[in-house]
């Protein structure tokens, strides 16, 4: 990558980036987001299973179908890149997510009439759902890293992640105060009018932020022409392969142990479905913690530090591996363990590197020598959907298989726990070797120089 003199930097004007305000605004396109996933992935899981009596991996099937269907982020990206505007598809994505989530709501009244017509059109329905969040996701995030400056790039990723949580939190309060009495037509009704609320929500965190100006210098960012050279371009790069690499790791640790804390807790610590409920809002109490943490310090200190994203993913990981082998230890003395305790450690260091790793990855998305912003937030994103798929299942089947093996809860939950703690502890090492190369290279190189990007 060339260098330019520092004579002709001066004369490019300063671009501070966008205010605290336009990034809560941004972020509440995440909340919108949010808002509606949360019905399809949590509310119509429970109808499917309670309410139409149907097996529980048919709910679970189509959850992963609309992971799957996210590998297709990069072609998101890249459009985005290449169109002439991002905003289209954010509100374009934003609108399809809430017709296909109501889609998704109105498949129960199919299954009532017939299970083919029920499957058939709720297969349909998640394709879209995992359609809609790729393209107004992907192009959200890059919207936000184009516009941001890069000191400010981890606390403006705090912010919207913390508006997504906020944005499920109060949508799960309300609908859950509507639904009441149940019926399909009501389910129906509240979903598409969350999804319009959602869109008009979106429309207004958006409106007018593609016209401010971008951070990064557009005579050194060229966008590409096609969607293999904008592939090729993020392939060649050591960097971006590396963070893929710890992005796919990291998440599938992350998401592995969604689905086993719980029945960890009942089997072992003999909690209630309450009280195991409960457990859960102190495992979020922490990861909320460690996503203020992570953004205070950014707000505060990225100017000065402009490295400690990195460092609070390293820390993160290596917390969260703690953490898991903590955990893993308990299942030999249970219940007599500070469980709450550990679970809200878990999530506190789950909650750093997490927000850590998105703040990073708006940082390194400006770093290519093409504007290709969308394409590596739709690898990232795809390599995040990928793992949050697997997790699921290589979580419950290794529990199962455990079990099987050994014929001990305890042990078969110490192997799980074990294994995303090394999960965990592999994603440390490679965070550790992500911008080495970059920072000798600004170290060694001559005082009078200006590496594009930084």
């Amino acid at each position: 990558m060339g260098r330019i003199a520092l004579d002709t930097v001066a004369q490019r004007p300063s671009i501070p980036g966008l205010g605290w305000f336009a990034i809560v605004r941004l972020g509440l396109v995440q909340a919108a987001l949010g808002s509606i996933v949360v019905l399809t992935t949590s509310t119509l899981n429970r109808v499917m299973i309670v309410e139409l009596g149907l097996a529980a991996v048919i709910p679970g099937l189509l959850v992963g179908l609309h992971y799957g269907v996210q590998i297709s982020r990069p072609v998101w990206g890249h459009k985005s890149d290449t169109g002439r505007s991002r905003t289209v598809w954010i509100i374009g994505g934003l609108a399809l997510l809430a017709c296909a989530g109501t889609g998704a709501a109105a498949t129960t009244l199919l299954f009532e009439q017939s299970f083919m017509a029920g499957i058939a059109a709720a297969i349909f329905a998640y394709i879209l759902i995992g359609i809609g969040i790729g393209a107004s996701g992907t192009s959200l995030l890059a919207l936000i890293a184009m516009k941001t400056a890069v000191e400010r790039r981890a606390a403006a990723a705090t912010i919207t992640w913390m508006l997504m949580i906020a944005g499920i939190i109060v949508t799960s309060i309300v609908v859950g105060k509507q639904l009441d009495p149940y019926s399909h037509e009501r389910l129906i009704a509240i979903t598409a009018a969350t999804g319009f609320v959602a869109w008009l929500l979106g429309l207004f965190g958006v409106a007018g932020m593609e016209a401010r100006p971008t951070v990064d210098p557009p005579a050194t960012h060229t966008a590409p022409m096609t969607f293999r050279d904008s592939l090729q371009d993020v392939l060649e790069d050591r960097e971006a392969r590396l963070f893929t690499l710890f992005i796919f790791l990291s998440m599938l640790a992350f998401a592995t142990q969604d689905l086993i804390l719980e029945p960890y807790a009942g089997l072992l610590f003999g909690m209630t479905p309450g009280e195991t409920t409960s457990l859960s809002g102190t495992q979020h109490g922490g990861v909320l913690l460690g996503m203020i943490m992570v953004g205070i310090s950014g707000a505060l200190f990225g100017k000065r530090y402009p490295d400690l994203p990195r460092h609070f993913i390293t820390t993160g990981c290596f917390g969260s591996a703690l953490a898991l082998a903590a955990l893993a230890l308990s299942t030999q003395v249970a219940p007599d363990w500070p469980l709450k305790i550990n679970i809200f450690l878990l999530g506190a260091t789950n909650g750093a590197f997490a927000v850590a790793a998105v703040g990073t990855m708006m940082i390194l998305a400006g770093r290519g020598q093409t504007a290709n912003y969308g394409m590596r937030m739709g690898i990232w994103g795809a390599a995040q959907a990928i793992a949050f798929g697997l997790g699921g299942v290589l979580g419950t089947v290794s529990l199962d298989l455990g079990r099987w093996l050994t014929s001990s809860d305890a042990d078969a939950f110490a192997s799980v726990f074990s294994i995303e703690a090394s999960l965990f502890l592999i994603s440390a090492l490679v965070a550790t070797r992500i911008g080495r190369e970059r920072q000798t290279a600004t170290d060694t190189a001559p005082e009078t120089a200006f590496m594009p990007g930084e």
